[in-house]
């Protein structure tokens, strides 16, 4: 499933298979933040980007079990080269060989559409252009009338019209941040902004059932839209008898890297809205996947994009060409004070709002420039074709075959 699509987008547009070998895949990383640069032997290049946080560790998974299995094969078959990394590495599933594969999917994806002279949501169907977006609070230990003054300073200065706090305590088991935050919170910000808004609310797994439905019905009472992860997100069931309890839209699956979870969720209806997240997915192809299911079964997808990475610039492509998007994207309001790894990942500001939306880039690929004063500061690693040992599998795999 992952790749058939792919494979014929890229075959349309002239970048499918021939695209080159790989022969260099490099990481700059340090502990938040991972970039991957692809090389090909025409000396073309892509970048991407693995999942955040403890990036370092997942860089040393990349080169370990996701590049070995790259170099050599032909960049322009993105489809078959994610199958492969899953299938030869399938005795090592779960989230860092897909927090590593992001960085191979990403960079392929961008080599691509630099090869092609076109932006990825071209590469997809879509078009660059405006975005709306949804300003995202990422705290907690923020009082109820603060939070509703710094969204409503927002509200007035960069138009937006969708935001998104948080309730509950981050897997809290029934726990407040504070005794009677929830109950404080919620009136006290949605009154604050006013009708005529998307107001969206985050537990991050913070409740039981029946806890999740007595703040869902606070939110229903409130005017909130949007309900995310109001229970532990790998309960299934008590997510779908929350979803089924409210009348309100509950959100889930942003931790969700395994296809066979997600045909599971969407088919039962536990959520009514899907969150994946790019990277924690493994990169675009993969995320396809699950927006397609979300498609099929009628659900709009609303990915997760909680930081201002490329994490955030891959999925406003993502938005602007599937047919289910989600009404906005998530677009994080955290600065220096709580994300200082944030600072200067770029060049230019790829996340400026106006009118509460932003621009999918229109440049070919990503259409954005890593910092080079970033990468000077990173850790780097190498693997380069022919100069690097392969795993014992790769070295097996690979044995009598021309790379």
């Amino acid at each position: 499933m992952e790749g058939g699509t792919d494979a014929q987008i890229g075959v349309a547009l002239g970048f499918g298979e021939n695209a080159g070998r790989i022969m260099r895949l490099e990481t700059f990383c340090d502990e938040f933040v991972a970039f991957v640069r692809v090389t090909t032997e025409a000396g073309e290049v892509g970048w991407g980007q693995c999942a955040n946080y403890n990036a370092d560790i997942t860089a040393q998974v990349f080169h370990r079990q996701v590049a070995p299995w790259a170099l050599g094969r032909d960049a322009g078959d993105i489809g078959a080269l994610v199958r492969l990394v899953e299938e030869k590495e399938h005795k090592f599933p779960g989230s860092y060989r897909c927090r590593a594969l992001a960085g191979l999917d990403t960079a392929l994806w961008d080599l691509a559409g630099r090869r092609a002279g076109l932006p990825v949501v071209a590469l997809l169907g879509g078009r660059p252009g405006p975005l709306r977006a949804y300003a995202s609070s990422m705290r907690r230990d923020i009082a109820p009338a603060d939070e509703a003054a710094r969204l409503l300073r927002l509200r007035d200065g960069k138009g937006f019209d969708a935001f998104k706090w948080r309730v509950g305590a981050e897997c809290g088991r029934d726990r407040d941040e504070w005794p009677g935050r929830t109950e404080e919170v919620i009136p006290t910000v949605s009154r604050a902004l006013g009708c005529g808004v998307a107001k969206l609310v985050d537990a991050n797994s913070g409740f039981s059932v029946a806890r999740a439905i007595a703040v869902g019905r606070m939110l229903e009472d409130e005017g909130v839209e949007h309900f995310e992860e109001p229970v532990p997100y790998w309960l299934f069931d008590d997510t779908r008898e929350v979803a089924q309890a409210l009348t309100i839209d509950v959100a889930g699956g942003e931790q969700d890297w395994d296809l066979a979870h997600w045909e599971r969720m969407i088919a039962m209806r536990a959520v009514d809205i899907v969150q994946p997240d790019m990277m924690y997915m493994g990169g675009l192809t993969r995320t396809l996947a699950v927006a397609r299911l979300a498609q099929d079964a009628g659900l709009p997808c609303t990915p997760h994009s909680a930081n201002l990475s490329l994490v955030t610039i891959c999925t406003m492509h993502l938005l602007g060409a599937i047919p289910n998007a989600g009404k906005y994207l998530e677009l994080s309001i955290e600065g220096d004070d709580y994300y200082p790894w944030q600072r200067d990942l770029f060049l230019e500001d790829p996340f400026a709002v106006e009118d509460g939306r932003v621009r999918i880039p229109d440049g070919p690929g990503w259409g954005v420039e890593v910092n080079p004063a970033w990468i000077e500061r990173a850790t780097y690693q190498e693997s380069a074709l022919g100069r690097t040992p392969r795993s014992a599998y790769a070295r097996l795999y690979h044995q009598g075959e021309t790379t």
